[in-house]
């Protein structure tokens, strides 16, 4: 399994709020409206956000992933080393396997989220580019003796997702084997003639694939899965099937306010792994059994609130929403949202409202739109 190419990039510069290389070429051949997702510009939409989502909850739809960004971690020590950063077990990794993970401070507060691929002589840490101005840093400071090395690879790969019931089929046409047991697995293959990744993301409604190649390559791939059968889809479509699916989003519904275990993401925690930065704090909420408040979906009756409105029962504030969203379903449009509530609040089923309507707690991923 080759390693990936090189990149001259140093951390400190990498790029912040540029243009995706999709998005790029797209421009390229007409008028694409682009705005900012998460530290980089990409389209919103490309005709009809609701029909995109419809294909992603019914066939498939192929989405810009440049607003992600991938950090090449080399060195004799760096799975002993990563395995001290982050919360997930780094070390059990057999090569192609991945892991979701959280960075913590000393005080057990979220500092970023990442997915870790073990890929033989290196690790392959995927997060936002957005991200990456204070993670990379904050890695960086805990380098001392190790012998690692961080490379920024952000100029040197871009991405394409691709999700919906008949994703699978759609790579395997567009000559792309999904040979792939489960999440969160990573396949490197040939394609056009260059080297591209094959993803299985997480998937907690639809399944979920991802697609990284060369930035040279990426309008030829985003053809070959439009002509096998692929809707184009903005990042306003993939916002609607992240709160239908119920997935979080650092920055928006995971803050370095919050503590791991208040997230309700189990998949990001391992107990067993030995120490690492804010395991005190971890084990300790574990030990005592619980957290006061947790991140939950809400189905909204009233005005779509902005991010950060309060939540109160009989009076009290119990809680806050963190993303909202109208999701355009094909049996009616439904106010969706996640948040964080007091379990007690929960418990008792008290009745929650904001300013402007009332919330009701509710499961996700939501089941009438699968």
């Amino acid at each position: 399994m080759s390693p990936l190419p090189q990149s001259e990039t140093p951390l400190e510069n990498a790029p912040s709020a540029a243009t995706t290389p999709l998005a790029a070429a797209l421009q390229r051949r007409g008028s694409t409206t682009l705005s900012a997702y998460h530290g980089a510009l990409t389209a919103a939409f490309y005709s009809d956000a609701a029909a995109g989502l419809k294909s992603l909850l019914r066939q498939a739809g192929a989405y810009d992933l440049g607003w992600r960004a991938w950090v090449r971690i080399t060195g004799d020590d760096r799975v002993r080393w990563l395995n001290g950063m982050l919360t997930n077990s780094i070390q059990q990794l057999q090569p192609g396997d991945g892991c979701y993970n959280f960075a913590l401070n000393a005080q057990g507060r979220i500092q970023g989220d990442a997915t870790v691929f073990q890929r033989g002589p290196e690790l392959l840490l995927q997060t936002d580019r957005e991200q990456l101005p204070r993670l990379l840093p904050m890695l960086d400071h805990f380098i001392i003796m190790d012998d690692v090395e961080l490379k920024d690879l952000d100029a040197q790969w871009t991405g394409i997702g691709l999700a919906g019931p008949q994703a699978a089929a759609m790579l395997a046409r567009a000559g792309l084997s999904t040979d792939i047991s489960q999440p969160i697995q990573l396949r490197s293959m040939q394609w056009n003639g260059a080297e591209v990744l094959l993803i299985a993301a997480y998937s907690p409604g639809v399944p979920h694939f991802e697609v990284w190649c060369q930035p040279e390559q990426v309008a030829a791939l985003w053809d070959a899965l439009l002509q096998a059968g692929a809707a184009a889809c903005g990042w306003q479509s993939v916002e609607w099937l992240r709160l239908l699916e119920g997935t979080p989003q650092y920055g928006a519904d995971i803050r370095d306010k919050d503590l791991p275990q208040e997230t309700d993401q189990a998949r990001a925690l391992h107990f067993a792994k030995g120490c690492y930065l804010g395991q005190e704090i971890v084990e300790r909420i574990r030990s005592r059994g619980n957290v006061h408040r947790t991140l939950t979906g809400f189905r909204l009756t009233g005005e779509l609130p902005p991010p950060g409105s309060p939540l109160e029962a009989e009076g009290q504030k119990v809680g806050e929403l963190t993303s909202a969203a109208a999701v355009p379903l094909e049996t009616g449009t439904v106010q969706l949202a996640l948040g964080y509530v007091r379990r007690e609040a929960l418990e008792r089923k008290a009745a929650l409202q904001y300013a402007g309507g009332t919330a009701e707690a509710i499961a996700l991923p939501y089941n009438e739109s699968f």
